[in-house]
């Protein structure tokens, strides 16, 4: 069982739903987690996902600003008051400033629909099938003043079904992202990963995936 004083202290920004949030929130629940979600922010009032903190008891704050430096500002004052250590986006649908993302150099994480660096931006489903890849996934990312940019600490690979729609597609990169993103927050509060040289190297195994060959017609 991990100690509770020594978990590293995580805040997560969404904007909607929060289904990452809810995977996060579940696996640092498990006793021998070595991060605690102490503080939930929302750019939007009305966000599904804050039912997720209040449903699990976690503190969160709505910062419901349209200026970009003011929201960086509030958001700067809630994490300093938890006291928090990394930071977790997940589908915070705001881009933060370079000055803000160096300050968290290698403790700001981001989770982005897509096998980075294909397909960055919005609309990556979509995109994806446009451009006829047989794989497609998720990437868990250290941020970088680029957008959808940065060392790479986790990736969730799928093949892309004949069949597949956008929305088929998402669904089920959706479900491999409730997978990585919280392997990938362990991996880093728990010390394994470190970067070098912009790349991530962890230390020790990771949780194996299925082996994946090129999907038949």
């Amino acid at each position: 069982m991990a100690d509770l004083a020594a978990r590293r202290r995580v805040a997560v920004l969404i904007s909607g739903r929060g289904s990452n949030l809810r995977a996060l929130i579940e696996h640092c629940a498990a006793a021998d987690a070595s991060a605690e979600i102490a503080l939930v922010v929302s750019d939007q009032p009305n966000a599904p996902g804050l039912e997720h903190a209040r449903a699990a008891g976690i503190r969160f704050e709505i910062v419901d600003q349209s200026r970009r430096i003011e929201l960086e500002r509030y958001i700067k004052k809630s994490i300093q008051a938890s006291d928090i250590e990394i930071i977790c986006l997940a589908g915070f649908m705001r881009v933060l400033s370079a000055d803000f993302v160096e300050a968290w150099r290698d403790r700001l994480l981001n989770i982005h629909p897509s096998l980075l660096p294909a397909f960055r931006g919005l609309d990556t489903h979509r995109r994806a099938l446009e451009a006829g890849v047989r794989f497609h996934g998720c990437t868990v990312h250290f941020v970088r003043a680029e957008v959808d940019a940065g060392p790479i600490i986790v990736q969730g690979v799928l093949a892309v079904r004949p069949n597949d729609t956008p929305e088929t597609l998402g669904a089920r990169v959706l479900a491999l992202e409730h997978r990585c993103y919280p392997q990938a927050l362990e991996a880093v509060t728990s010390g394994r990963a470190r970067v070098v040289n912009e790349r991530v190297l962890i230390d020790g195994a990771m949780t194996p995936e299925t082996v994946l060959l090129n999907p038949a017609p």
